[in-house]
């Protein structure tokens, strides 16, 4: 059975072990609420470039005249699709982490995401060779590390590859437009036929699932699925309102389209960074949350044990002075 010198020390430690997590929870919390006002703030803006874009695609005459390197052509090609061997050559991976650990199962949620969708390009015929990958937050450069690849991603000065791990902590749009802007340039020029951005969503501060999604080459919705133009389709599957308002576009709806596909790719880029750090927030709160539990669990056992163990030295104490008094 422990002293009670132990039990002192053991109860001395997790105390301070507790105002570590309060403090760490505490922290978390303020950044998740920071995050989540930049996305709340930026939320207009996007669904308003989504509406005109979706107006614009709900014209006939602009979808006919429409062609651009960027939209997929393939039929049955969605968000969800990998690539097979054939189809694509080369591929690049853009994979989302945090630079730190203390956040629960969310970095190793992306890293088994990440294994997961490697795995199957290797199945299909993909060696490490034929994959780019781009890697955003320390944890998942290490996971590739050890998976046998050189994580880059591709600096202003063209003789460095580092990892953007600033991103992860800081994501600002400046940044997150020059990664976006050699994605479209790496896929414009046909060095890889196709990008998939893997990442954590916050889908709510208990939630963070590890998802995959294509970047590249855009999926559109065609002509021939839109049966109203006055209801537009939302790429975002939130509901946006029916407008009957009408604008004149120059030069022509299709140099518009030309013009705002770039923007929503550069957007997105930036959406995901601040998507990845909010969930990082909310997992590490959760985890805080839940170490300060247990650790306050522990507090209260030990000092049960304590106080036992301390009445029982006081009791047998009791019990010798009154059996030497008898003698």
């Amino acid at each position: 059975m422990a002293s009670l010198k132990e039990i002192k020390t053991r109860i001395a430690s997790v105390r301070n072990t507790l105002k570590i997590t309060s403090a760490m929870k505490m922290v978390a919390a303020a950044k998740l609420h920071h995050a989540q006002q930049i996305t709340v703030g930026m939320q207009p803006y996007e669904e308003q470039l989504h509406a005109i874009l979706n107006n614009l695609l709900a014209s006939q005459q602009v979808m006919e005249t429409f062609d651009s390197a960027l939209v997929a052509d393939k039929e049955g090609f969605t968000t969800q699709t990998l690539p097979v061997k054939g189809d694509a050559k080369r591929v690049a991976i853009v994979a989302f982490s945090s630079n730190s650990s203390l956040c629960g199962g969310f970095n190793s949620n992306a890293i088994r995401q990440l294994t997961t969708i490697v795995k199957n390009l290797r199945e299909h015929g993909f060696q490490t060779a034929d994959i780019d990958l781009y890697t955003i937050g320390r944890k998942i450069s290490d996971a590739a590390r050890r998976m046998g690849f050189s994580p880059i991603v591709t600096t202003e000065d063209e003789d460095t590859r580092l990892e953007h791990q600033a991103l992860v902590e800081h994501p600002n749009y400046d940044d997150a437009a020059f990664l976006a802007q050699r994605l479209i340039k790496s896929f414009a020029d046909d060095h890889v036929d196709q990008i998939v951005l893997v990442y954590n969503h916050y889908a709510s501060t208990a939630s963070q699932p590890s998802v995959y999604e294509n970047y590249l080459p855009l999926v559109l919705p065609r002509p021939s699925r839109i049966s109203n133009p006055s209801s537009p389709v939302n790429l975002q599957s939130s509901a946006i309102p029916d407008t009957d308002s009408y604008c004149i576009l120059e030069p022509s709806g299709t140099e518009v389209l030309q013009s705002l596909l770039p923007k929503v790719l550069l957007l997105k880029i930036y959406s995901v960074l601040l998507d990845t750090n909010a969930a990082e927030h909310a997992a590490r709160t959760v985890a805080m949350q839940i170490a300060s539990d247990n650790a306050q669990k522990l507090l209260d056992e030990l000092t049960l044990q304590y106080n036992k163990s301390r009445q029982q030295k006081i009791t047998a104490e009791i019990l010798d002075i009154v059996g030497g008094l008898q003698r």
